[in-house]
């Protein structure tokens, strides 16, 4: 009977913590894109070596209206089985950011790793990154570039 009252308790405290942390979780109106740009987008700037690696596939997305923190196009491409590569480009500017992980490994129930609006400057990503850990992830883009905000590890079972 003792060892049932702990189990309980326990199974309560998980459920308690659970949910104080969905409660707690970054929302995307939490953190609201300041400029909405509708002009014409500016061609990618290639400066960075890695910029240079995938400079084909960023031409590509420049000059795609923004879909990210009012004036950012992000976009996502596969680099290798169940993980994907991440970039926002700066549509008044050209500036390429990069998210700076790659995310695997996530969940079968997610359809999409990586969450996000136009109208905000958070991204939700689900999953691991650089193949380590896994959970949910948040991150605002700001004037440093993608600053997590809050993780929620997933527990081992």
């Amino acid at each position: 009977m003792k060892k049932l009252f702990f189990a309980f308790l326990a199974l309560l405290a998980f459920s308690i913590g659970q949910s104080y942390a969905d409660e707690a979780a970054p929302q995307f109106n939490d953190f609201p894109a300041t400029d909405l740009f509708n002009g014409k987008p500016s061609k990618v700037r290639i400066i960075s070596s890695r910029d240079r690696k995938f400079a084909a596939r960023l031409r590509e997305l420049s000059g795609q209206r923004p879909n990210f923190a009012g004036h950012y196009t992000l976009a996502s491409w596969g680099c290798g089985a169940s993980c994907i590569q991440t970039v926002a480009i700066d549509a008044k500017t050209g500036k390429v950011v990069w998210l700076p992980f790659t995310v695997c490994c996530w969940d079968s129930d997610i359809s999409e790793p990586i969450e996000f609006k136009r109208d905000s400057s958070l991204i939700i990503v689900h999953g691991s990154r650089n193949e380590a850990g896994a959970g949910v992830y948040y991150y605002r883009l700001d004037r440093a570039g993608f600053t997590l905000v809050k993780a929620v590890e997933k527990v081992a079972s």
